[in-house]
């Protein structure tokens, strides 16, 4: 935990080629939500940066695309890019693990159709949706394993 600044939280993130889906954690580490989408296009990591530090995050839970055999493709070293960018970007107080973000963006549109909102949400909406998926995983795998918050990296990205 960073000094003087209270309980901290994960940030989950959903990073696809045109948005990125951010959810956020509780503070005791139980539920995440959906948050908001950031558009990529250049600024997008200062936005995610200013984001994470606004919301009090320490560690950003970045969804890692692999296959249902679980071998990474194409798209898992674009997110890894991403994801180093990203790491640079907020600096060494924010942690940025991977975590399997396999049939994150099922579950979402299949949660958005039962909650009755897919027609009426916006596309993009399945992305925060997602990232709250996969950052609910990271969560749950957590208290599971009966981690503390600064064990729980799985596949650090620094």
């Amino acid at each position: 935990m960073i000094q003087g600044r209270g309980p901290r939280r994960a940030m989950g993130l959903d990073v696809g080629e045109r948005r990125v889906g951010v959810a956020i954690g509780d503070e005791l580490d139980l539920i995440s939500s959906p948050l908001t989408i950031v558009q990529r296009r250049d600024g997008d990591l200062a936005e995610l940066r200013d984001l994470a530090i606004d919301k009090g995050v320490d560690r950003l839970v970045v969804g890692l695309p692999t296959g249902l055999s679980g071998r990474e493709g194409p798209q898992a070293a674009v997110v890894r890019q991403f994801a180093e960018a990203l790491g640079d970007a907020v600096g060494p107080e924010i942690r940025v693990v991977f975590w399997d973000e396999r049939l994150s963006t099922t579950v979402a549109e299949r949660t958005l159709q039962e909650s009755g909102t897919w027609r009426r949400r916006r596309k993009g909406d399945v992305d925060a949706v997602a990232a709250a998926v996969i950052l609910q995983g990271y969560l749950d795998a957590g208290r599971a394993q009966g981690l503390r918050r600064d064990e729980q990296d799985n596949g650090d990205a620094r």
